[in-house]
C-alpha cells in the first residue's frame, strides 16, 4: 500500500510588534497553496533576525527551505514553483486600462441611475469627463513628479515651465465641468488648447523624434510607454470639446 509523504517546508520571516513582513504572509500563502506543510518560525526581534541573516549569509527575510535545500525570498519561490516575478520597472499598460475601464462602468452606472438605459450618447460624453477627472487625479496626486515627467516631452511647458504645474489642475476643472454641463464657456477652451497642444507634443516627440519616454498621463511614477494611450487622451480631450461647440446646433439644444 503506498504512504503518502507530506510536503514540508521551513519558513523564516519577520514578525515583531512594529512589523510583520508582508512578504513572508505571502511566502506562507504560496507554500500552502502548493500543499506544503509550512515550519512557521517568527525571527521577532532585531538580535533574531540580525544572526539569522548572518548565519545563512542573506540580506533579506523572508526565507524558505525546503528538503533542506535554501530556496531564498518569496521572489526565488515564486521562481522555484515555475512562476514568473513581476519586474517592477517594466512597462505597463495596466494602470492606464484599470483607469478607463473604471470611467466606463461609471458612465454606464450614471446612465443607468438617471435613464435607465445603458447606451446612450451622453454616456460616452460622461465616459470621457470622467476619465478626465480620473487621469487628473493620477497627476494630482505628485504634482512635481507628473511636472518633471511632462517637461520631457510637452512643447508648451518646456518654455512655460509653470504650465506644467498647472495642466492637471486645467484637466481637472475641464473633466468637472464638462461632467456637469455646466459652464461650457471654460471647459471648452480647456480641454481644446491642452488637448491640441498635448497631442502634438506627443506625436512629435514619438513619431517624428522617435524618442522612448515614458507617459506622464497617470502621474509622475508612470511605466505606461508614452504615445498611443497619451496621444488618445489628448485628442479624446480636443473631440469632447468639438463636440461640445457643435451640439447645441446638431441636437437642436
Amino acid at each position: 500500500m503506498a504512504t503518502h509523504t507530506a510536503k514540508r517546508a521551513k519558513l523564516y520571516r519577520m514578525v515583531t510588534a512594529e512589523h510583520i513582513c508582508p512578504f513572508g504572509l505571502k511566502a506562507r500563502a504560496l507554500l500552502k497553496r502548493k500543499g506544503y506543510e509550512v515550519e512557521d518560525h517568527w525571527l521577532e526581534n532585531r538580535e533574531e533576525i540580525d544572526a539569522f541573516k548572518a548565519q545563512h549569509h542573506v540580506r533579506t527575510t523572508p526565507q524558505t527551505f525546503i528538503d533542506a535545500k535554501q530556496i531564498g525570498g518569496y521572489d526565488e519561490l515564486v521562481e522555484h514553483f515555475g512562476g514568473t516575478v513581476k519586474d517592477k520597472d517594466a512597462v505597463s499598460y495596466t494602470p492606464v486600462i484599470a483607469l478607463l475601464m473604471m470611467a466606463a462602468l461609471m458612465a454606464l452606472a450614471v446612465s443607468w441611475a438617471t435613464f435607465e438605459q445603458i447606451v446612450r450618447l451622453q454616456t460616452l460624453e460622461w465616459f470621457i469627463a470622467i476619465a478626465m477627472c480620473l487621469l487628473a487625479v493620477q497627476k494630482l496626486k505628485d504634482v512635481d513628479g507628473f511636472a518633471t515627467m511632462f517637461l520631457n516631452y510637452d512643447l508648451l511647458a518646456q518654455r512655460w515651465v509653470r504650465y506644467a504645474y498647472l495642466y492637471p489642475f486645467g484637466e481637472a476643472l475641464a473633466g468637472v465641468l464638462m461632467l456637469a454641463g455646466a459652464m461650457l464657456w471654460l471647459s471648452v477652451p480647456i480641454a481644446l488648447v491642452i488637448g491640441s497642444i498635448g497631442a502634438w507634443s506627443v506625436f512629435k516627440a514619438v513619431y517624428i523624434d522617435k524618442r522612448e519616454l515614458k507617459c506622464a498621463c497617470v502621474g509622475g511614477d508612470s511605466k505606461v510607454p508614452l504615445g498611443f494611450v497619451s496621444l488618445t487622451e489628448n485628442l479624446m480631450m480636443v473631440a469632447m470639446a468639438v463636440w461640445m461647440m457643435i451640439k447645441p446646433f446638431l441636437l437642436g439644444a
